[in-house]
């Protein structure tokens, strides 16, 4: 079961996600929040696979909001509604650190530059706002797996703010392509096609587990914490360059 933390700061379209989801079988919605304060508390209480957010903040607090719920280490602020009571834990929550929620944004068409940033911070994919019930919801799935959901839009964007970017500090890593053998750099590449574990596994005649191993290595030697990082990197070091 796959469970999803609806934010969304319009109350009538946090309960049409709800309704949405909740009527989807392996998809259960275990919160909701209003801001991005809001979501970064239920997210900690809560432990989400998934925080469905729509991007209506502004560039600055969903850069934040992204931080401190994909990197928990990150959530050291005072929310300006510290009065509030947070939501109640999720049951079995000991306050421990758990697995790190995956973000999916919802985006309207003209801030697709905005993918850049928002992949930087820790999103774990996109999909634009007007996108069919079946997209989300599959899109939710391969977000909960760990993979990327880039809709060929936002990659278009992604591929040209990488190109943009000269002096933008690349991301921290442990080595460059130079360190990753021959498949690791077949897999990298695919990854960045956005093709799915199943898909690379067919093309390479491996399995999908092996397909995963690599991808664990290939994000370790890069620095990367995420699929979508690694699609960066790809660009960023010039291993693959985008069609003019």
């Amino acid at each position: 079961m796959v469970s999803v933390l609806v934010v969304n700061d319009q109350s009538l379209q946090r309960l049409a996600l709800r309704m949405l989801l909740s009527a989807e079988p392996g998809l259960t919605v275990v919160g909701e929040a209003a801001d991005g304060d809001e979501a970064i508390r239920a997210s900690a209480a809560l432990r989400p696979d998934v925080v469905l957010m729509d991007g209506w903040l502004s560039r600055a607090d969903v850069l934040d909001t992204i931080r401190r719920i994909a990197r928990p280490a990150a959530r050291t602020r005072t929310p300006a509604s510290a009065s509030a009571p947070a939501p109640a834990p999720a049951p079995g929550f000991t306050g421990e650190a758990a697995s790190v929620s995956r973000v999916l944004m919802l985006t309207a068409a003209e801030r697709e530059a905005d993918a850049w940033a928002a992949l930087r911070a820790g999103a774990g994919g996109f999909l634009l706002n007007d996108a069919d019930p079946a997209e989300l919801t599959a899109a939710i799935r391969v977000v909960a797996a760990g993979d990327a959901v880039i809709t060929p839009g936002l990659t278009r964007a992604l591929i040209d703010a990488v190109r943009q970017q000269h002096t933008v500090r690349p991301l921290p890593r442990a080595s460059g392509p130079g360190a990753l053998t021959g498949r690791e750099r077949d897999v990298l590449i695919a990854v960045a096609a956005g093709w799915t574990n199943a898909e690379i596994a067919q093309w390479l005649s491996i399995a999908p587990t092996t397909v995963k191993t690599h991808v664990s290595n290939v994000l370790a030697k890069i620095g990367a914490r995420a699929r979508v990082q690694a699609v960066t990197f790809a660009y960023e070091s010039g291993l693959i360059r985008p069609a003019a």
